[in-house]
């Protein structure tokens, strides 16, 4: 059963509890989640609005991407759970034997290797939708602007926070390129996320007067 289907009292009660998982790469993916049905919001409330005819089709386009992007944080909520228990089993299996030793290896490689990688993507994801909430509060419905503005902060916070959650396994992979490629990309989405954020920041100071 994936989180999308509990009550929201039940995903908290779970992530409050002392299991392991979910926990921050989860949390990161629902923000992201949240973040997109904001902006999803501003563009519902602007299509259709004769004011903001102009900015119709640039809206449906993102109304588009935001709702795949939501999509896609809410299959990321599952995925990041999904890694740290397969890493957590990689990390239980005997290591009596070589043979043993060998396949526990092969196996917390490459489920340190997954668990980088889903909190990576959500950083990606999270740089993109700081733009869409970015375009969202300069073509939106401005009786919605806060929402978008919300929406920003919420890509940003998401992004860092999904970003702990790479660097935190990055220590735990052997594979050297594997890891200097999951570095570039993490430094390029988040230099990418937090100048959106911050130029969706200043456009929000300006309506927001």
């Amino acid at each position: 059963m994936g989180f999308e289907t509990q009550k929201v009292s039940e995903f908290l009660d779970l992530l409050a509890s002392d299991a392991p998982a979910p926990g921050g790469g989860s949390v990161a993916a629902l923000c992201g989640a949240l973040g997109a049905a904001l902006v999803s919001m501003v563009a519902n409330l602007t299509i259709g609005r004769e004011k903001y005819k102009d900015n119709w089709d640039d809206m449906r386009a993102v109304l588009k991407r935001s709702e795949t992007l939501r999509a896609e944080f809410v299959k990321l909520m599952d995925e990041d759970t999904e890694a740290f228990n397969n890493f957590m089993t990689a990390l239980k299996m005997p290591r009596d034997s070589e043979e043993q030793k060998t396949a526990r290896k092969e196996a917390l490689g490459g489920a340190a290797k997954t668990a980088t990688e889903v909190p990576l993507l959500t950083l990606e994801k999270c740089a993109e939708l700081a733009g869409l909430a970015a375009k969202a509060i300069k073509l939106g419905n401005v009786n919605a602007v806060s929402d978008g503005g919300s929406a920003a902060l919420l890509a940003e916070a998401a992004g860092k926070a999904a970003a702990y959650n790479v660097r935190i396994n990055l220590p735990g992979i052997a594979d050297k390129d594997f890891e200097a490629g999951c570095r570039s990309r993490m430094a390029n989405a988040l230099g990418e996320l937090i100048g959106t954020a911050e130029s969706a920041e200043v456009e929000m100071d300006g309506i927001l007067k």
